[in-house]
């Protein structure tokens, strides 16, 4: 079932999360740093590690900093870490981070670190980190990882922007825990052997919320495109494309807030062949789409399979295939008894499990199409009485919900 993130939070903690978002946007940075005057020499061959380090944290030891890195390949051979302590004011009120356009963070880091990791043990809002070119070795752990798990601390208004991450043993971008109100705008997640990203709730109370992803690329990954994972449900992506990789384009186990002009290409890449496959996105509980377009020449099956606790709807989307895909589709959807599922406007095939159904307006065969078994969730109504097709394939009508399929008369009896 979808909840508000604020009764997630608790009425103490919501109000001190809006008492603090009030204030009016970020200023601007107060100064700006640059790598360079450090020591860092991008190079491509020297080890840029401890300069970059030192330049982060007096970038990060008060508000209001942006670190520059000129274009450049930095090699980087442990953790670049950035920590917010127990305490700290964070940077509340001005914006802070990096920007590297041009500028690559080349690792070598082989002891299973995370790339760039930010810690955040106190509230933080307000980081920006864009520009930046993360190439992995595949033996290091997350290209950028975010954590702020607990209670009374909060990450938000924070932006990953113009990002490209990609080769790293994990994920390209993990982020958990109390991570609010954020948005991550066109970055390229590639050839990751874990997720493209990854979005969960901590494992201390840390709830991650109102997230927007833009026009972002989650393609060729290890594992999937992208994961809610941890009962993490709160993000919406707008326009972003998932294609080739390795299991679902998406996988959001608890419901996913919104999809909105998404594109699901050739998923499942590791599958053996079509029958082996699977849908472009796994999806329990809820979710809403609209346009989306899922489409498949290899082993991707359609769109979306999902499973319905809560209600899921779907506007004017699309999937279908061809070669090898031509059986591919729209959807696969069941549920439980109080599941509703509906699509407006969409193509494509649509399978039911057990006995589940959904009310398909203007579909491929046009008109109206409702539930006709007797425990159907979406009868046909006209005011009170309800309208279902019996075993023997009688019309038959109630006034109220049927009890068993031999309940009410048949249409037309006497």
């Amino acid at each position: 079932m979808e909840f508000g993130r604020r009764a997630l939070l608790g009425t103490g903690a919501a109000l001190g999360l809006a008492a603090a978002t009030h204030p009016a946007a970020a200023a601007p940075p107060s100064r700006v740093l640059n790598a360079a005057d450090f020591g860092a020499v991008g190079d491509g061959r020297a080890d840029d590690t401890a300069a970059l380090q030192k330049a982060l944290d007096r970038t990060f030891a008060g508000g209001g900093t942006v670190l520059m890195l000129p274009p450049g390949t930095y090699r980087v051979t442990r953790t670049l870490r950035i920590a917010f302590d127990p305490g700290s004011t964070g940077n509340l009120g001005r914006r802070s981070g990096i920007i590297g356009h041009g500028a690559r963070l080349d690792s070598e880091i082989a002891d299973g670190g995370n790339v760039i990791e930010l810690l955040c043990r106190a509230t933080v809002r307000f980081v920006v980190i864009e520009g930046l070119d993360i190439l992995g070795k595949g033996r290091e752990r997350h290209g950028i990882y975010v954590e702020c798990d607990g209670g009374g601390i909060y990450f938000y208004n924070f932006c990953l922007r113009d990002v490209n991450v990609q080769g790293c043993g994990g994920d390209g971008v993990r982020l958990v825990g109390n991570v609010f109100e954020g948005q991550i705008v066109n970055t390229y997640l590639r050839s990751n052997k874990g997720c493209g990203a990854t979005f969960a709730h901590g494992t201390h109370g840390g709830i991650l919320s109102a997230l927007h992803v833009f026009g972002c690329v989650f393609g060729q990954n290890g594992e999937h495109g992208a994961a809610l994972a941890r009962n993490c449900y709160d993000i919406a992506f707008h326009g972003c494309y998932f294609l080739l990789n390795n299991q679902f384009g998406l996988l959001a186990g608890n419901g996913c807030t919104l999809l909105s002009n998404c594109g699901f290409e050739n998923n499942h890449a590791a599958a053996a062949d079509f029958a082996g496959g699977g849908y472009g996105i796994r999806l329990n509980n809820f979710g809403t789409l609209v346009g989306c377009t899922a489409y498949s020449v290899f082993h991707q099956t359609g769109l979306i399979q999902a499973f319905v606790a809560g209600r899921l709807n779907m506007m004017g989307c699309t999937g279908s295939g061809g070669s090898k895909a031509a059986g591919a589709g729209l959807a696969r959807i069941g549920g439980s008894q109080a599941g509703r599922a509906t699509l407006i406007g969409c193509a494509g095939a649509v399978q039911y499990d057990n006995n589940f159904d959904a009310l398909e307006v203007g579909g491929p065969d046009g008109g109206v199409r409702f539930g006709a078994h007797w425990q159907s969730r979406d009868l046909p109504q006209l005011g009170d009485y309800r309208l279902w097709v019996d075993r023997n394939g009688r019309l038959r009508i109630k006034n109220g919900a049927p009890k068993d399929d031999d309940d009410g008369a048949p249409v037309g009896a006497t």
